[in-house]
């Protein structure tokens, strides 16, 4: 039967215990640190060569979908009560939300370091060290908003443009396709300065410190945030209903693209399963 993923600010108090004691066993154990692996050796973008699969290419939604569930299928293994809750950062826009409380992720970093002081992901418990990075620092960081080049989170009618446009994707299948649900939900613009991040990445930006780049694992908001993530996806198909994934064929040998990124029924590594495989997900979780 299939389990719920719910709002964030749905979860009861003893939820929220039991998925915090879930990742920090995770951690201990270390397993979480693969994920984290995982996700730097994968965050190929479409300047290097090479097949991409994460980021900027079709495969975002589909690749994220299996990543979230191989992390919530580890906690489930330790609390098969727990399941990967979302944050709506079209609602819950400000510092004081309750997900970023002492009984769940903790808060802001300060301001010296942006290392988080608070809640149960805080150096300080020495429960959660940051192992696996792409900067030097065992702790945890943060820098809301980024005061230095400030950064709002993403609207209602950013995350509404998204879900309109009636395509999946489209050539050239990267950060620069101006057409297509994909690219504008993950967010990739052109020119300069915080107009250029559109939904998923500006919600990396706003959260700062590790969320930025490759090694955003490190910081348990990323799943929360994938969460929401994913169930933008679903509510695309059902508002478009019959739309599929794309491309349905691989780019041919004279596309720039070829081989470098996956078509609907083409393998997705790091996995034995593809795209199409990946685009119905009611037998296993629903959104409440």
């Amino acid at each position: 039967m299939a389990y719920t993923r719910k709002n964030v600010n749905k979860l009861t108090r003893t939820e929220r215990r039991r998925l915090v004691e879930a990742f920090l066993e995770l951690k201990r154990r270390g397993e979480y640190d693969e994920f984290v692996r995982m996700h730097i050796e994968y965050y190929v973008s479409d300047g290097e060569g090479g097949l991409r699969t994460a980021h900027m290419a079709p495969t975002f939604l589909p690749w994220h979908r299996r990543f979230l569930l191989d992390l919530e299928r580890a906690l489930r293994r330790v609390d098969s009560s727990v399941s990967v809750p979302y944050w709506d950062w079209t609602r819950d826009r400000t510092p004081s939300a309750a997900l970023w409380g002492d009984d769940l992720l903790g808060g802001n970093g300060r301001r010296s370091d942006h290392q988080v002081t608070t809640g149960p992901f805080a150096y300080r418990h020495k429960k959660w060290v940051v192992k696996e990075s792409v900067t030097d620092g065992a702790y945890l960081m943060r820098d809301f908003g980024r005061p230095k080049d400030p950064v709002a989170l993403p609207t209602a009618d950013d995350l509404a443009e998204a879900l309109k446009d009636p395509v999946y994707d489209s050539a050239p299948w990267n950060s620069t396709s101006e057409d297509g649900f994909r690219n504008k939900l993950e967010g990739w613009g052109r020119g300069s300065g915080g107009v250029v991040w559109r939904n998923h990445n500006r919600v990396h930006r706003w959260v700062g410190g590790h969320m930025l780049g490759g090694a955003s694992v490190n910081d348990p908001v990323f799943w929360l945030h994938h969460s929401f993530v994913d169930l933008q996806w679903s509510r695309w198909q059902k508002r478009h209903r019959g739309a599929r994934y794309l491309p349905e064929a691989p780019p041919g040998p004279r596309d720039r693209q070829y081989r470098r990124v996956v078509a609907r029924h083409e393998r997705m590594p790091p996995w034995d399963v593809t795209p199409d495989e990946l685009e119905d997900h009611s037998g296993i979780y629903r959104y409440v």
